[in-house]
């Protein structure tokens, strides 16, 4: 059973209403936050700073420590993100499960491969 051109421009439309009504209530608490902060006398280089060590330690939290996934989310490189976990002194170890592969000799045996044709 197929849906109608209407019900999917219906669902469509709701769910980006949906998308843009969370942007406008995550803005009206940016810019609440950013008044807090400007009557609290916080330097912009101070604010900077933490927004972008908050930011990206949320996403490393998320990704479990790994480097690689976090930049693709974040839409930049993965050096350069590592330059930045650097300068903002970001320890990505208590971010990671702590558990590390096993040496190759403890891992199970690899699935044969198929023959080649």
């Amino acid at each position: 059973m197929g849906f109608g051109e209407g019900t999917v421009r219906f669902w469509r439309a709701s769910f980006l209403h949906e998308i843009q009504r969370k942007r406008d209530n995550v803005r009206d608490q940016l810019e609440a936050l950013i008044m807090q902060m400007y009557k609290s006398n916080i330097l912009y280089s101070e604010a900077v700073r933490e927004f972008k060590k908050r930011f990206i330690l949320t996403v490393l939290q998320e990704n479990k420590g790994n480097q690689c996934r976090a930049a693709r989310q974040l839409g930049m490189h993965r050096n350069t993100l590592s330059r930045t976990i650097h300068e903002l002194k970001i320890d990505v170890r208590q971010l990671r499960d702590g558990g590390k592969r096993p040496p190759r000799s403890a891992r199970p045996p690899a699935y044969e491969r198929k023959a080649l044709r």
